[in-house]
């Protein structure tokens, strides 16, 4: 339920708000050595990923148009390639999910935190 009522006061005194870095202090941390090393970190995840993720969405897109004998191929039952190709999407999907939380964990969030409270100090 939203109102237009103004939020109640605050009561006491309110904790000082850090020091927010310039525009200056943004470009320096932006032009310097250790962001473009998080950019190079991230960038030979994300990409590389990305590619082989389309090529093989494209790969089953391209199956389903134009190999719909080699799609309906019963794997057992009434499971086809088809069906197992799709899930495949999925499964892809959420395994690249999967490793890229690892590798933020690992290699991109301490290199963050690093530029990160370097950047608050100087602030």
């Amino acid at each position: 339920m939203a109102t237009d009522a103004a939020p109640p006061p605050r009561s006491g005194t309110a904790p000082a708000a850090p020091a927010q870095p310039t525009t200056e202090e943004f470009v320096e941390v932006q032009e310097s050595e250790e962001f473009g090393e998080l950019r190079r970190t991230y960038r030979s995840f994300a990409f590389p990923l990305t590619v082989a993720f389309i090529a093989w969405y494209l790969l089953y897109v391209l199956l389903s148009n134009y190999a719909g004998g080699f799609m309906g191929t019963k794997v057992f039952g009434n499971v086809n390639v088809a069906l197992v190709l799709g899930l495949g999407q999925f499964a892809t999907t959420f395994l690249i999910a999967w490793l890229y939380s690892r590798h933020a964990a690992n290699r991109l969030d301490p290199q963050a935190e690093a530029i990160k409270k370097r950047m608050e100090a100087d602030a």
